[in-house]
């Protein structure tokens, strides 16, 4: 299928990329100002900002999303995207609360460290340390003691799949599901590891060339490839693994990797789903759910949240 007009339209109307070196910074202040006002956003029963003492002494800003006011809740501890050095609680307030809306879930956001200014793995230490903070105030949250699953977009992807094999193996069994949408997998940008590379890579949004260069930061701070924890498909075993859904999008260059990790998840037992979206490119969660076919994202995530428990 094409990709869908919209987001044709859209891709269409980007401009060129700047000559020279990323600049985060700016890169940061550009999503920034797209940031929609307080006003317009979705209304939830309540939106809280808090900050999460680690064990390591680090402060980590965290906002919960409570979408009714009767609980207890399920828990989803939520992981933006961003390349490791991009995004945001505010960039990704509305997918938050979306989240919260349609599933019905408390919904925990986590403002991690970014590359390249905290080195790896502290924006992956974040996450986890989060997701421990939220099990033991559990009473706090109004935690129902059933549901906490992990969820991330592209790099979030990463993050929540890293943190549920790193919880396995410290023996946190907590997690009943993980929700990775187009994750980023692998962080082996060779063009011949997926077909996918190649055949979406340009025209559609993200390209190809472009995964070096903006994941470079999060690389040269000290993620090695051949890390499972930056790149959790090189993990040998995953056997134990909370239950998955694995959303990915046609034209999204790293559409094969997400769907090659769901069918290595089956493989080691683990009960998996992996959903591709026709017509969609890398980010249609976070830029195009309101398109009616797309937004379909939200009640899929709610019916895989609300399985028994495998």
């Amino acid at each position: 299928m094409a990709l869908h007009p919209e987001i044709a339209k859209f891709v269409a109307s980007l401009p060129p990329p700047a000559p020279g070196p990323i600049d985060p910074v700016a890169l940061r202040a550009a999503d920034e100002a797209h940031v929609t006002p307080l006003a317009e956003r979705l209304p939830l029963h309540a939106v809280e900002d808090v900050t999460v003492r680690t064990a390591a002494g680090d402060d980590v800003p965290v906002r919960i999303y409570t979408p009714v006011a009767v609980g207890p809740y399920g828990v989803l501890v939520y992981f933006h995207g961003g390349a490791f050095f991009l995004g945001s609680l505010e960039t990704h307030d509305h997918l938050a609360r979306s989240l919260a809306r349609e599933t019905g879930l408390k919904v925990v956001s986590v403002g991690y460290r970014l590359a390249p200014e905290a080195a790896f793995p502290a924006g992956l230490e974040d996450c986890y340390a989060v997701l421990r903070w939220v099990a033991e105030q559990g009473e706090g949250l109004a935690w129902d003691g059933a549901t906490l699953a992990v969820a991330g977009d592209s790099s979030g992807g990463t993050f929540a799949a890293a943190v549920a094999a790193t919880a396995h193996d410290d023996g946190f069994d907590r997690i009943t599901h993980q929700i990775l949408y187009y994750p980023s997998l692998d962080l082996d940008f060779d063009a011949e590891r997926y077909a996918s590379l190649r055949e979406n890579a340009v025209g559609y949004g993200l390209e190809t060339a472009g995964l070096k260069p903006f994941n470079a930061f999060y690389l040269d701070s000290g993620a090695d490839p051949a890390d499972p924890l930056a790149s959790p498909i090189k993990r040998t075993d995953l056997s134990g693994l909370p239950k998955a859904l694995v959303v990915t999008a046609e034209h999204d260059p790293l559409r094969d990797e997400g769907e090659l990790y769901g069918a290595r998840l089956r493989d080691a037992g683990v009960a998996v789903t992996v959903s591709r979206y026709e017509g969609a490119g890398h980010g249609f969660v976070q830029h195009f759910s309101w398109i009616p076919e797309f937004h379909a994202v939200f009640a899929e995530t709610r019916a895989f949240l609300t399985e028994p428990r495998a």
